[in-house]
């Protein structure tokens, strides 16, 4: 499974966020519905599943979902 489908199956099953609406261009906040709770989740998740702390006031410089996922690739290496 790709970083962008762990994240998309995360958004989808804990976010309860429709599949349909996580594309690239999608603004996390606007768009998927992501509030400041979430974020936190979120950065949880990230921590967990890839093994690296990320900040809330990191992830709140990322707009969209292709962001968030290049910046989790670039974390991961």
């Amino acid at each position: 499974m790709t970083i962008e489908e762990k994240i998309k199956n995360f958004l989808v099953e804990e976010m309860e966020i429709d599949a349909a609406k996580i594309l690239p261009e999608a603004r996390l906040k606007e768009d998927l519905g992501i509030d400041s709770l979430e974020v936190v989740d979120t950065v949880v998740f990230v921590e967990r599943e890839f093994g690296f702390k990320m900040k809330s006031e990191e992830f709140k410089t990322i707009s969209t979902f292709g962001q968030f996922v290049d910046y989790v690739t670039e974390r991961v290496g």
